[in-house]
């Protein structure tokens, strides 16, 4: 059977209801069950001019995806929504839909789930601390989450997700080095069936530290956990200067690339396929991927939202579900 996987909509004032309705219009396969508010999605097909039949969820009964129609279960809003406006009563509607689809995946009803963009700072106006999706899922599951993004080949893994940049350093030990490294080499063979990852690990400093000259992390900490790791039978190599790791023939060399924080890795990976690239989140006992862009305020309810990123999520979602390992 096709597996069934839940997309939450994300923020209402953004691309994500837009994003929905796009891809509903497209041949999948598999069941897809949309988690918003029926009516939001109703009056923004209206307004983008979409022929899009919304029909209610019915867990009981297997739906395979037609294309021109989506499968909603319907959450309502909690204050009226306007494209391009954010509303603060609206955001403990965007993490209840979070919310099902995590107890969904845990109790085996979805098989995956795929998130559209939400707005981290209108929740936490809404006063819920909300850092990110990936430490969402990683506190609702009790797991060690790995951020991911992948676009053709590359993978770039962040060993730090979102922090200040002044936090970084003291945020990498030995010890969550060795164990995001770990994940990555684990869901590396569950998931894409690799039977030895090669992993690249960049430095924290410019030129890798040039040799504690530039900075001494690469010696206490980077590189110590990397031999430990060799010493357990992983392929991991580094530290590596961050600006030659990504060229071409160096990369070639890897199977993935863990960065030290966010904006080490992910300039690269945009840059690389913004329209195609997913973030998927390791470390969970659910599987769960994303778009790798943010909400877009100002394309919502536009028509000028591309959905090529969303496309890319679920097709993953649902390649990487099928051939799920134990």
């Amino acid at each position: 059977m096709a597996p069934r996987i839940v997309l939450t909509s994300g923020e209402p004032a953004g691309v994500g209801p837009d994003l929905c309705l796009a891809i509903a219009a497209r041949t999948l396969s598999c069941e897809l069950v949309c988690l918003a508010d029926a009516a939001l999605l109703a009056e923004r097909a209206r307004q983008l001019g979409l022929a899009v039949e919304l029909q209610p969820y019915r867990p009981e009964a297997p739906c395979p995806h037609q294309p021109g129609r989506l499968i909603v279960e319907h959450h309502a809003l909690a204050a009226p929504c306007t494209p391009g406006r954010l509303e603060v009563r609206n955001a403990r509607y965007v993490t209840a839909l979070l919310e099902r689809a995590c107890a969904g995946a845990l109790g085996a009803e979805f098989a995956a789930i795929v998130t559209a963009p939400v707005h981290k700072g209108v929740i936490n106006d809404a006063g819920v601390p909300f850092t990110g999706h990936t430490e969402f899922f990683a506190e609702r599951t009790g797991a060690s989450p790995v951020m991911m993004l992948a676009t053709g080949t590359l993978r770039v893994a962040l060993a730090t997700t979102h922090l200040p940049l002044a936090r970084v350093s003291a945020a990498i030990t030995r010890e969550s080095l060795c164990a995001t490294l770990a994940i990555l080499d684990h869901d590396l063979r569950r998931w894409w069936g690799l039977a030895r990852p090669r992993l690249g690990v960049c430095g924290l400093n410019p030129h890798a530290g040039e040799g504690g000259h530039l900075g001494d992390e690469e010696i206490r900490v980077i590189g110590p956990a990397i031999a430990a790791l060799r010493e357990r039978g992983l392929e991991v190599s580094g530290p590596l200067p961050a600006d030659t790791v990504f060229v071409p023939r160096v990369l070639a060399h890897y199977d993935a690339v863990l960065a030290m924080y966010h904006d080490q890795g992910l300039p690269v990976i945009k840059h690389a396929g913004f329209d195609s690239a997913v973030n998927v989140t390791l470390g969970l006992p659910i599987l769960r991927t994303s778009v790798d862009h943010g909400t877009a305020l100002e394309l919502a309810g536009t028509g000028r939202a591309e959905p090529g990123s969303l496309v890319a999520a679920l097709e993953l979602a649902v390649e990487l579900a099928k051939r799920r390992g134990p």
